[in-house]
């Protein structure tokens, strides 16, 4: 009996010893398999978590990378300057200006009261009887004295002007004997000279005085309201009517309503009914003439 509880105390004992020594073990082992589970876990998330940091790279390489000049839109650079394509197609079109009219032409109202004569001949023009002429320019103005004798030269050797009657002829001299002056002066001085011969011209108009042609730089320059033809062809008309008082003719009025003006009539008073004109023949050569006026 005794023997047999001695084994059993043995036995529990080495028991307990083996149970004291198993438990750390399977602990160490439980452990063990843990560690390596983890490690393997890790290993895994850390090769899927490079993988993905990779293509976070790509991606975002791809989707930040500026984008071609025709995809640009200016809503999100409110700074960038459009394209003149995208500006065409969003921007209306700017209404088109009408041009402006050149502002008026200024005048001098006076001069210095002296003239300067116009450095230029010509040929003599017409048949019968040869008037020779000068052509004289206030000065204090910018006109050339040259150019205007040239184009009043011009004027009196059309064939539509006076030299058409077969008995009258002009030339242009710059000295020596004239018959005549056709000076170009400003209003004020045009006043003084033909009121000295006891006309009104009022800084309007022109006049013959004596051996003088008074050519208003006003109407040479601006022309008249009642003529709706070219600048020069109202200076054709200033001289073919005041050329007509020097050869003997005197004013005239409207033939008819649309019938052209004659030269010899006062067209700055009004055409009453008649269309301007500047010349004393048409261009079949017959005379354009109308009721003599007092």
């Amino acid at each position: 009996m005794a023997a047999q509880r001695s084994g059993r105390r043995h036995g529990r004992r080495r028991a307990k010893k083996r149970a004291a020594i198993a438990g750390p073990l399977a602990l160490g082992v439980i452990l063990l398999v843990v560690a390596t589970a983890g490690y393997a876990a890790w290993h895994k998330t850390q090769q899927a978590g490079g993988s993905a940091a990779l293509d976070d790279g790509v991606r975002a390489t791809a989707t930040t990378a500026p984008p071609s000049a025709g995809e640009v839109d200016s809503s999100r650079s409110p700074s960038a300057t459009p394209s003149a394509s995208h500006t065409a197609a969003t921007t209306p079109p700017s209404p088109s200006r009408t041009p402006s009219a050149p502002p008026p032409m200024s005048v001098p109202k006076s001069g210095t009261g002296t003239f300067s004569i116009a450095k230029a001949d010509g040929s003599a023009s017409g048949h019968g009887l040869i008037r020779r002429y000068k052509v004289e320019v206030e000065g204090g103005i910018s006109l050339s004295a040259t150019d205007a004798a040239h184009e009043i030269a011009a004027i009196l050797a059309n064939p539509r002007g006076w030299t058409a009657d077969g008995h009258d002829g002009f030339q242009l001299v710059s000295s020596g004997r004239a018959d005549f002056v056709i000076k170009i002066a400003t209003p004020d001085t045009v006043d003084d000279i033909c009121g000295a011969a006891g006309l009104l011209t009022r800084g309007e108009v022109n006049c013959d005085v004596g051996a003088t042609v008074v050519v208003n730089l006003k109407r040479w320059m601006l022309g008249s309201p009642e003529f709706d033809g070219p600048i020069e062809g109202y200076r054709a008309l200033i001289i073919n009517h005041e050329v007509g008082h020097r050869i003997g003719h005197h004013h005239e009025g409207c033939p008819g309503p649309g019938r052209p003006a004659p030269v010899m009539m006062q067209q700055i008073k009004g055409l009453k009914g008649c269309t301007a004109n500047q010349w004393p023949y048409d261009s079949h050569g017959r005379y354009i003439s109308g009721p003599p006026v007092a």
